[in-house]
């Protein structure tokens, strides 16, 4: 069986897949070097501590001495190297989901059809022998010699040991410490999250990943050269050595050159319109990211020997005179609108709030650009918020508005479902680590959604409005993270 699957060529649907790896994977590299770019720090721990990093691509410093935001911490990356480039954390996150879908799906087909045809037999090594042959061809290589010609069926030992294990192995870690940094599975499934360290060992383990990923197309792509260029292009491409290999070459160097010109134009596309891209890439995440944000619900229960000895801060706390007032009497007037669509609009004083039934959870915050810390919050469950105010039957929404501004000067707000004000941990905060709310932290009262991203959970809480549609608000993407830097709405991965 081995020698006659060997003597069939590569065939079309193996030809193909490997073009739409290749896509694919390149996008995916790309965009999750602008994705690192956000917060360009990584760590072992889960707290994100300042000085604590095992590896960081920035020289800014640590600001001293007065309140700083992470988002002072992004870098920049030239769009040679990330999808789209610049300071695009959410395009790239765009661009990063919609490409993980397409792999995914591409390699569970390549798989199928792996084992359909019998083309397995060329990839999966059967025999222990693989180690030693793979360990000798490896020295042939370095000792600057290649293989004899019957070492390849089609492929070496080494090659086929380093495929093997890039499909079975590395693909899936890749799957699996993507999926730990994702605050909905880590919040529903708390045992996966510690098995992999917590989200920052997982997203310093799929940065390694990625390291390797691109340490084996650099080898690889050596070794297609090097072995026999002419021969190995008209394999790939015509599918068997026909001779033609000045064909086969000209073909596969003008469909490299075809993909590297997608990859500029697609980014140029997405910074030059940033709305259409997040609007054309967001609605397949959204097939994904949607349920996943929905159906899950938070089951965190750390120790208090895991709080974090160190709380980063995202968002600049409110300028305005109004809240200046507030805070220099201790919040003492302040008030809590609810509105919209509900059967008792309201007003609760801090005091109204205190006097209702908490909650205390000890929960990991997930911040979009990649650092997490971990808090004691203490609260009211969003949902004696729901039966005291009753919402009517057509409010679908809750939208958030803070004192706070964004980068424009607008009011910062953000939008959920109304289906995550029923989960089991999200409150409003009032404490923070058994004390008052910190200023910076969002003071007197901040959401806690715990299986969202920390954008969607907005601190120096005005009002809440619910509502049976978010898009005639401002840019009607539901939220000025989605408005003006173009995050996704749904935030739970």
């Amino acid at each position: 069986m081995h020698t006659v699957v060997a003597d069939l060529g590569f065939p079309l649907w193996l030809r193909v897949q490997h073009l739409i790896n290749l896509i694919f994977m390149g996008l995916l590299i790309r965009s999750g070097i602008q994705i690192v770019g956000s917060y360009p720090r990584l760590y072992w721990n889960r707290h994100s501590e300042p000085g604590t990093e095992w590896l960081k691509f920035t020289r800014k410093p640590i600001p001293k001495g007065r309140t700083w935001i992470t988002l002072e911490q992004e870098e920049p990356v030239s769009p040679w190297l990330a999808q789209p480039g610049g300071n695009n954390l959410g395009l790239g996150r765009h661009w990063h989901f919609f490409s993980i879908m397409f792999w995914v799906l591409n390699g569970v087909i390549y798989v199928i059809l792996l084992f359909a045809t019998g083309e397995w037999v060329r990839l999966i090594p059967t025999s222990w022998s693989i180690f030693p042959a793979a360990l000798h061809t490896f020295v042939t290589y370095i000792t600057l010699h290649i293989p004899p010609a019957s070492a390849f069926h089609p492929y070496d030992p080494l090659q086929q040991l380093a495929y093997a294990s890039v499909v079975f192995l590395l693909g899936p870690f890749l799957i699996i410490t993507g999926a730990g940094q994702s605050p909905a599975i880590e919040a529903q499934f708390p045992r996966f999250s510690r098995l992999l360290g917590g989200r920052q060992s997982a997203r310093s383990l799929h940065f390694l990943g990625l390291l390797a990923f691109i340490a084996f197309i650099i080898v690889h792509v050596a070794l297609v050269v090097i072995t026999g260029f002419g021969p190995n292009m008209d394999k790939i491409v015509l599918g068997q050595d026909h001779g033609s290999e000045g064909l086969a070459v000209g073909i596969g160097l003008g469909v490299l050159a075809l993909v590297f010109i997608f990859y500029g134009l697609s980014s140029w596309w997405s910074r030059r319109n940033p709305r259409k891209a997040q609007l054309a890439l967001g609605g397949v995440d959204h097939l994904l990211v949607a349920p996943l944000s929905n159906v899950t619900k938070s089951h965190q229960d750390y120790a208090p020997k895991d709080i974090s000895p160190f709380f980063l801060v995202n968002g600049w706390p409110p300028q305005d005179a109004e809240f200046a007032t507030l805070r220099a009497n201790d919040y003492v007037d302040y008030h809590l609108t609810i509105e919209g669509l509900v059967e008792h609009p309201m007003q609760l004083s801090l005091a109204q709030l205190y006097a209702m039934e908490p909650q205390e959870q000890i929960t990991q915050h997930n911040c979009i650009q990649g650092w997490s810390g971990i808090a004691k919050w203490k609260g009211i469950p969003m949902t004696y918020i729901l039966n005291r105010c009753e919402p009517l039957p057509n409010a679908k929404y809750v939208v958030f508005h803070s004192y706070s501004k964004d980068t424009q000067g607008h009011e910062y707000y953000e939008v959920l479902d109304l289906a995550l004000m029923q989960h089991p941990q999200t409150i409003l905060a009032y404490e923070m680590n058994d004390q008052p709310l910190p200023y910076e932290h969002g003071a007197p009262v901040r959401l806690r959604v715990e299986t969202q991203l920390g954008f969607k959970m907005v601190k120096w809480l005005r009002a809440i409005e619910f509502t049976d549609d978010y898009r005639r608000i401002r840019e009607g993407q539901g939220g000025s993270r989605e408005d003006e830097k173009y995050y996704e709405r749904d935030a739970g991965i």
